[in-house]
């Protein structure tokens, strides 16, 4: 690896075990074995190193949120809107999980805006993502209002939830749970 995949690396152990507001160039340049130089040179700031690492991390999630293979559930079918939110959710009860370092970026976003505006571009294509995972298809396919609807419906729900298993890991909602709430909006919707 050259020093940029090591800065990067060493940022992503970095945030997880400091998280974003703790995290120095110091401790990065530390844990990548690289030196301070490297990260302006690279990636022009620590704070833009640290959005990459993430969204690098986040990225690396979509084989969890498919359960590590294939989904059994129809797409766009409740079924499938549980497996992925049991997978999801899977992934927030592990120790040192990285939704715990979502919730911090989102409380301090105001005050890094180079980090936000960075941020915003990658939740964009997240939401873009997260509609083929639910609904299947290629992502570049997706339109463009689907990603501005179903896609912001899909990371609104996660936001909540991370909130939620955050905040109160012990009443925070299970998947089958989501499902059942879901199916009452649809039944109230169809005014059954």
């Amino acid at each position: 690896m050259g020093h940029r995949e090591d800065l990067l690396a060493g940022a992503q152990r970095c945030l997880l075990a400091k998280g974003f507001l703790r995290t120095t160039a110091r401790d990065i340049v530390k844990e990548s074995g690289t030196n301070l130089a490297s990260i302006g040179y690279h990636y022009g700031s620590k704070d833009a190193l640290l959005a990459q690492a993430y969204i690098g991390m986040v990225e690396g999630m979509s084989d969890a949120f498919e359960g590590g293979g294939e989904l059994r559930g129809e797409p766009g079918s409740l079924d499938r809107f549980t497996e992925v939110w049991e997978n999801i959710i899977g992934t927030m009860r592990e120790p040192g999980s990285l939704w715990r370092l979502s919730m911090e970026i989102v409380a301090m976003g105001d005050q890094l805006p180079e980090v936000r505006e960075h941020l915003a571009r990658a939740q964009r294509e997240g939401a873009r993502g997260i509609v083929t995972l639910f609904h299947g298809g290629r992502e570049e396919d997706v339109p463009e209002e689907r990603v501005d609807t179903l896609g912001s419906f899909y990371l609104t729900l996660m936001m909540g939830l991370m909130a939620q298993w955050t905040f109160d890991p012990k009443s925070a909602p299970e998947a089958g749970q989501l499902a059942a709430g879901l199916r009452q909006v649809i039944e109230g919707a169809a005014g059954t």
